[in-house]
């Protein structure tokens, strides 16, 4: 038995592992209905050594999807980029806690995503505790939990994140916990007893012949191992 919770499950499939010559087509084929959601890494080439797209992208994605946008801002200065991701159809902003200098920063800037219309999330690298986004509970709608090591998809699912998931969920019954990271059908039931609900899936969903079935088999394991459902 895990980590018992209420938090509907959402499963986002990350659109750096798409066809990216298809991205419209793409997003549309594992996320088809206004209910559904997507991942979007932004990289800067800084924060993580990478670098992926920016609002220009999301915003004309977001003409060709009727999907939520779930935003990951892997990048040095979140702040700067807080009005462009609301004007490109952002409906999450999710920014690191390492990317912030201090508490109040960090407070200022969950406060510039809200008055802009967005949700905010706040995420922590594999090698953050999870009391480093204890400041911000109170006051975000979501904390991620990376995984792997940010900057590149395909990477192996570290397990021993889990302990960190859970001391977020035994603190707060109530957040939306999300997942990032080598995360798929074959350890979906590890992720969902340790009371994460949304998860984030790349190259599971993306390389399945039917990413409908991978999805649903990933949401089913939230309702079973998370909300207790028979």
């Amino acid at each position: 038995q895990g980590m018992v919770h209420s938090r509907p499950p959402a499963i986002l499939p990350s659109l750096l592992a798409c066809d990216l010559s298809n991205l419209a087509s793409e997003a549309n084929r594992v996320a088809p209905t206004e209910g559904d959601y997507v991942h979007l890494d932004v990289m800067d080439g800084h924060f993580v050594p990478n670098l992926t797209w920016g609002a220009p992208v999301i915003q004309c994605l977001k003409k060709h999807s009727k999907a939520f946008f779930d935003v990951h801002l892997m990048v040095s200065k979140p702040a700067q980029w807080v009005g462009d991701m609301k004007d490109a159809g952002a409906h999450m902003f999710t920014f690191h806690v390492e990317a912030v200098a201090d508490e109040g920063e960090g407070k200022a800037l969950i406060k510039q995503i809200k008055e802009a219309g967005m949700k905010a999330g706040v995420a922590l690298k594999p090698n953050t505790p999870a009391s480093a986004a204890f400041p911000y509970g109170d006051l975000v709608d979501l904390i991620l939990v990376m995984t792997v090591e940010p900057g590149f998809g395909g990477q192996s699912f570290m397990a021993d994140m889990m302990p960190k998931v859970q001391e977020i969920r035994a603190k707060y019954p109530e957040m939306d916990i999300e997942v990032d990271g080598g995360i798929g059908p074959g350890n979906i039931d590890t992720v969902a007893k340790a009371g994460a609900n949304w998860i984030v899936a790349g190259s599971s969903v993306f390389k399945a012949s039917d990413p409908s079935e991978v999805i649903g088999t990933m949401r089913r394991s939230v309702e079973v191992n998370g909300n207790g459902k028979a």
